[in-house]
């Protein structure tokens, strides 16, 4: 089948489900991640997307190995389009968000907070008079807590993060100045494409040695938001949202129709999820330039994702596969 809707392979071993990717955990240390195409929303499943999985782990993979130089990150290597094997990680109990506009929606948000009347949420300090997705003086941290089973992310500043021994200082510290790299960086290479890297959010987790290494994804169309350069300051100028990889449609219909946390979600119609794909392949192209060609309609995903990890299907203790 050439939709993704589940990677459960029984012969990989410590299988865990999260909500778009299945994890296996080798017995050596090393992480078997595969990007599925489901979409989430809502705290549930809504539906697969055709090649939203290949798209997420190859626009990770471009800005994986254009920032390998800044920051050590998890991946070991690549045996499938929708797979990557990394290492084993204890993921850090906060989430690094960097913003460079005074954007978003969320109710942890710099805009929805500042629309509150909120100056110095995060422990920052903003000053009156800012528009709504203005640009800001300089790119900020503003934390959140990670929120692990099901849990809601909280607002942090770095105060609350060390007075609670969420991280040491030296740990804040690195991870501060890893974020605004990696920041700095995906700035630079989309401008080079056309596109503003308005936020972002960074995981990161430490190896048995207690390095500091980036996790999860990065710079991908779930992680971050990009707007459109080219109109953005004459839609800024006419008070509009900037235009952007608007890939919400299934979201808006669904949420229009039903209360998406407690009634049955209806039948999604095919050419949303079409359109939904489209954004998605259309978002990898501009973000990194680089071809992508459609899964076509006879593949079969799961056997080609099982077919490529064999290897590990006997894999030991000592590393060997």
């Amino acid at each position: 089948m050439s939709l993704l809707a589940d990677a459960t392979i029984a012969e990989l071993p410590n299988h865990y489900r999260g909500k778009v990717r299945d994890n296996y955990d080798l017995p050596d240390g090393r992480r078997i991640i595969i990007a599925s195409d489901r979409l989430s929303a809502f705290d549930r499943i809504l539906t697969v997307v055709p090649d939203k999985g290949r798209v997420l782990t190859q626009t990770a993979r471009f800005w994986f190995e254009n920032t390998a130089d800044i920051c050590p990150n998890h991946v070991l290597s690549y045996p499938d389009p929708n797979v990557v094997i990394g290492k084993r990680l204890d993921i850090l109990p906060v989430e690094i968000v960097v913003r460079g506009y005074l954007a978003g929606t969320t109710g942890t948000s710099l805009l929805t907070l500042y629309k509150k009347g909120e100056r110095q949420p995060y422990g920052l300090s903003l000053p009156d008079g800012l528009k709504d997705n203005e640009i800001l003086p300089q790119p900020v941290i503003t934390p959140t807590s990670k929120a692990f089973d099901g849990g809601h992310d909280e607002p942090l500043s770095a105060e609350a993060i060390l007075d609670a021994g969420l991280l040491t200082a030296a740990q804040w510290e690195q991870v501060s100045a890893y974020a605004l790299a990696l920041f700095a960086r995906g700035q630079t290479m989309a401008a080079e494409r056309g596109l503003l890297l308005v936020d972002t959010k960074y995981e990161f987790g430490v190896d048995v040695d207690g390095t500091i290494i980036l996790a999860d994804e990065i710079h991908t169309p779930d992680s971050s938001r990009y707007w459109m350069a080219d109109s953005y300051a004459e839609r800024l100028q006419r008070g509009e949202r900037p235009e952007s990889f608007d890939k919400d449609f299934v979201r808006a219909w669904v949420s229009e129709r039903c209360d998406p946390y407690k009634d049955e979600i209806p039948e999604i119609p095919q050419q949303l999820v079409e359109a939904t794909a489209d954004v998605y392949r259309q978002a990898f192209r501009s973000i990194t330039g680089l071809h992508f060609a459609p899964v076509t309609p006879e593949t079969d995903v799961l056997a080609r994702v099982r077919a490529n990890l064999a290897p590990y299907f006997s894999a030991t203790a000592d590393g060997q596969v």
